[in-house]
């Protein structure tokens, strides 16, 4: 499954939804993204798993890239 991870990049500031980033992960489950994200210093806000439609609408952005974590 493709889960799409909102995250800030700082996690000592306040969030604010303008900072907000993105990202994209293959897991087979929530738990599964955020120990693989673990060791990066970020601040995760919401991670969402990605259905058929949403996956072919989110891989049209030009920003659309699977981490590989």
């Amino acid at each position: 499954m493709i889960y799409k991870v909102l995250y800030q990049a700082s996690p000592e500031v306040a969030p604010v939804r303008e900072r907000t980033e993105s990202l994209y992960v293959e897991a087979t489950s929530e738990i599964e993204v955020r120990e693989k994200l673990s060791e990066r210093n970020i601040n995760i806000e919401f991670i969402q798993e990605l259905n058929e439609v949403h996956l072919a609408y989110e891989q049209k952005s030009e920003n659309f890239k699977i981490e590989s974590v």
